[in-house]
């Protein structure tokens, strides 16, 4: 998946988690961000990364999202992938 690619996903999954008001406020937590951050931080790939590493946590949040927007379950970690701090690490 390309970067832009991704970075629309992130968006459409960051829309989504504001929808959902249970889910919105634990990503806020777990962020650190306000919901004044969330405009200024869809703009950057670093935050849309962190939309989707939030995402991924729960098997369920997944399946919601992409059932929500006709995407495929892997959609999000290929996303996450190709947005920057999503790179596979090797260690060996």
């Amino acid at each position: 998946m390309k970067q832009e690619s991704a970075e629309t996903l992130a968006l459409q999954a960051l829309t989504w988690l504001a929808g959902q008001e249970d889910l919105i406020g634990a990503f806020l937590n777990a962020t650190g961000s306000s919901a004044a951050d969330l405009a200024g931080g869809a703009a950057r790939p670093e935050f849309l990364g962190s939309v989707l590493d939030f995402l991924v946590m729960e098997d369920a949040w997944v399946i919601a999202f992409c059932d929500a927007h006709g995407v495929r379950y892997e959609a999000p970690m290929q996303a996450r992938a190709a947005l920057p701090g999503g790179e596979t690490v090797h260690w060996t």
